[in-house]
């Protein structure tokens, strides 16, 4: 390896390292702010949309298969169903819309 790439990686490690250990030992009591409790209450599932909506559309042939999976699985979803079923319902939907719009 080279000079720079050992200064990268340890750069990257050292920012790594702070951004996990900073919050940790600067904020020892509860977080009682409403704001900040519900903004990290949705960290989470903010992170999991943007990694799996780009993958929704570019995982089909053609993207409005993919964009029609995501509202009928949303429908779905919204009416009560469970995951598996959302699943069902999201795959059927990729093979119909990629069968009549000829993707």
């Amino acid at each position: 390896m080279t000079h720079n790439a050992i200064i990268y990686i340890l750069v990257a490690a050292l920012v790594s390292y702070i951004i996990r250990v900073l919050p940790l030992t600067l904020i020892r009591k509860p977080i009682t702010n409403q704001f900040v409790r519900s903004f990290l209450y949705y960290v989470p599932y903010v992170t999991l949309s943007v990694m799996t909506f780009p993958a929704i559309t570019e995982a089909t042939q053609c993207p409005m298969a993919g964009l029609a999976a995501l509202l009928t699985s949303i429908a779905a979803a919204l009416l009560g169903a469970g995951l598996f079923p959302v699943a069902c319902v999201s795959c059927l939907t990729v093979l119909v819309s990629e069968f009549l719009l000829g993707c």
